[in-house]
Parts: structure tokens; sequence; C-alpha cells
């Protein structure tokens, strides 16, 4: 019999995993990961720690199978916490969720699974896994869930082959009400538990108090850039794509910069670092006919520039590139080389819908240039591209 370890969150989806293993006949061990101690920070009663692992708990003792809680907290703060600090530092915009499942729970969890002698480790994600042959070899697939509205096959998207080799997810061919209804059926805790939100395995914290433990506020001011066509002529959506020569493909991808004589001041903010490009909400300042979201966040000079409305051109970038070493590929037998390109579908946030794009490898990195300019392209944020339902590859915004 296989012996598989689920990543029990104390929520409906990991709960459902866990039964379903149980009638697959596997060997199931529930282990809930503590990665948090910090509740200063935390939105009450928003996903409480302690009462996700007694939900755990329940749930195992109703399945009759072993259960035990593992503390992470210290590598969590090493490898996300930490990390998200030195990004926003930097004025670019982490994803801790893909950090988290990259170095959380199929690393340091799948490690602790392998002491307990687990063939594979499974979790509650809606995305599937699947297996191809690749000269003799298996090679696995990392595919989008069946619900396309829940489909979170791009928080997995760094995920190795390996990774994947000994990884389970056995909601990925249910839709979310299949799920819960199975929960009530077996009449689990969890059936009815609201979906959690906020950073991976924390809970939903309020982001200025979350960063400023570490980064300082600093006063700075705001600028507003007008939509005048003539402030964008050397506009990177303006550039008319003529082959793939990197010098163009470089003009595509670069962001547009501002200096404060492109605007006026219309306030004040508390930190640049604090924002990210394409935010709306925490301005504070009215009185402009569209609301104003963020085109650029400089955290040398500590200004936020601003556009107003969702059709500002400012917030609209034709393409993106991602440095050499931050391309990775879920299928390395699919891996572009340089003078090498191909189409994909493409999306730069989670819940965006998938853009045709193409793709150009150089020797520089790889350059993704869209059919259609993209809004709010962040830097630290994951492009993910797919062929069909496969997620093939990935990589940090640069």
């Amino acid at each position: 019999m296989k012996r598989v370890v689920v990543g029990m969150s104390g929520g409906v989806d990991s709960s459902v995993a866990a039964y379903l293993l149980k009638e697959q006949g596997y060997e199931v061990i529930g282990m809930f990961m503590k990665n948090w101690h910090d509740d200063s920070v935390t939105i009450s009663n928003e996903c409480p720690w302690l009462e996700d692992s007694n939900d755990a708990m329940i749930v195992a003792q109703k399945l009759g199978i072993p259960f035990q809680a593992i503390d992470l907290s210290e590598q969590y703060k090493e490898r996300i916490v930490d990390y998200m600090f030195d990004e926003y530092q930097k004025g670019r915009t982490p994803n801790p969720d893909v950090l988290c499942n990259r170095e959380i729970k199929f690393d340091i969890f799948l490690k602790a699974a392998k002491k307990l002698n687990a063939d594979f480790i499974a979790t509650g994600h809606y995305c599937r896994r699947g297996e191809t042959e690749v000269d003799g070899k298996p090679t696995y697939q990392l595919l989008a869930g069946k619900d396309k509205n829940k489909d979170q096959s791009y928080f997995l998207c760094q995920l190795t082959q390996e990774q994947l080799s000994q990884a389970l997810f056995p909601i990925g061919e249910l839709e979310k009400p299949e799920v819960r209804r199975i929960a009530k059926e077996q009449d689990l805790v969890t059936a009815d538990k609201k979906d959690s939100q906020g950073l991976c395995f924390i809970g939903k914290v309020r982001l200025p108090e979350f960063l400023q433990q570490k980064l300082e506020p600093k006063k700075g001011v705001v600028i507003e850039v007008g939509a005048d066509a003539s402030n964008y002529v050397n506009h990177p959506s303006q550039v008319e794509l003529n082959g793939a020569e990197k010098e163009t493909l470089q003009k595509l991808t670069t962001g547009f910069s501002y200096e404060q004589a492109d605007g006026r001041v219309v306030g004040e903010h508390s930190g640049a670092h604090y924002f990210t490009i394409g935010q709306r909400k925490g301005l504070n300042i009215g009185g402009t006919p569209k609301p104003l979201f963020i085109i650029e966040t400089d955290t040398e000079e500590n200004v936020i520039y601003t556009g107003q409305g969702e059709d500002h051109p400012g917030l609209y970038r034709k393409g993106l590139r991602i440095a050499p070493e931050d391309v990775h590929w879920v299928r390395p037998d699919m891996v572009l080389q340089p003078g090498e390109d191909k189409e994909y579908m493409v999306r730069i946030r989670y819940r965006q819908d998938l853009e045709k794009a193409h793709l150009y490898m150089h020797d520089d990195g790889l350059y993704i240039i869209f059919d259609s300019p993209q809004k709010a392209v962040a830097a630290g944020q994951f492009a993910v591209w797919y062929s069909g339902e496969e997620l093939v590859g990935s990589g940090v915004i640069s």
C-alpha cells in the first residue's frame, strides 16, 4: 500500500483530498504546517492558525487517519517573509504563494514526509498531474484544474519534475461545489468553512503593518501624470515589432520611466515600497474625475506616479522580460534555446485570463511580447505560459 502525507490546512479542499485518497486505497497521514507565530498583523478571525489546526485534527479523527502538526515558521520566515521584505524594499511585487509552494510545501514539507517513508505528498490544489513519455522516460505535466474558476496551477508554476513525480492533487478533477458536497456527505467539520484569503498558511494580513515590521515609513510625494499622448511618444506600447531583434524586444519590454516634472503633486504617501503598480486603494487621494491608479513606484527617490482611470496609457505594457536565471521550465524537454521563439498562452497574475503572446529566447533572457498590451505588469510577479491545459514554464518578471 502506497503511503501519502496530505498537507491539511484546516480547509475543505485538503479535507476532501485526504478523504478521497483514503477511499482510493492509500495509507493516508494528515499533517498541518504551522508557518507563522505573529498574530499582531493578522486581521482578527481571518484564518487564525489555531482554529485551522484544530479543524484539520477533527477531520483526521473523523477519517480515522494519523495526524501531526509541524512547525515550519523558522524556515518560512527565512525563505518567504525575508524575501518579501527584500523585494518590496526594491520596489518589486513578490508572490509569496508561489514561493510557499516551491520552498515550503514541495521542499521542506516533502522532506518531512519522506522521513515518514511517504511515497507521495498531496495538497488540496485545484490542478492535475499528467504523465507523458519523452525519449522513453516518464515526464510529468502540470495541468489546469477542471474547475476553471478555481484553477490553481499558477501557484505551482515553479515545481520541478522531481517534485511533480511525488505530488498528488486529488481534487483537481472536481469542481468546488462537488468538493463541498462530498464534505457534507462525509459530515466533515470543514464542509461550509469559507475559503481562506491572504498569505499562504498565514491568513489575511494588513500588508502595510506587515511590511512596517521591517520597512520604515518614509513620507514622499504622489505625482499625477496626464494621459496626453505626447507624454508617451517613446512608450514601449508604441514600438512596432519587426522581427525578433533584441534591440526591438528590449524597447518593448522596458518600463516607461517618469520624472517629477512629468506631472503635478497631488498628495503624500508613507513609503513607495508599500505600493505596487496597478494599485488603486490605499492612496486616499480623491477629487479626480476618474480613480487614480499607480503607474510607477520609484523607491530610490521615494516617489509614486499615478494616472487617472483604467485606460491610462501608463498602466499598459506590450511585453516583459525574464532574466536567464529566473526562467523555469516545468517541462525541461520544451526549453527554448537562444534564437528560438514560440507562441504560448500567458498570464501575469492569478485569475487573469490567458493572453496570446510570443516568447523569444535570447542570451540575456526570455522576452514575452503580447498580442495586446497588458495592464499593470509588475516586476517580481510570475509570468506563466501554457500549451493548451498544460503549464509549461514560468519566470519572475524583471
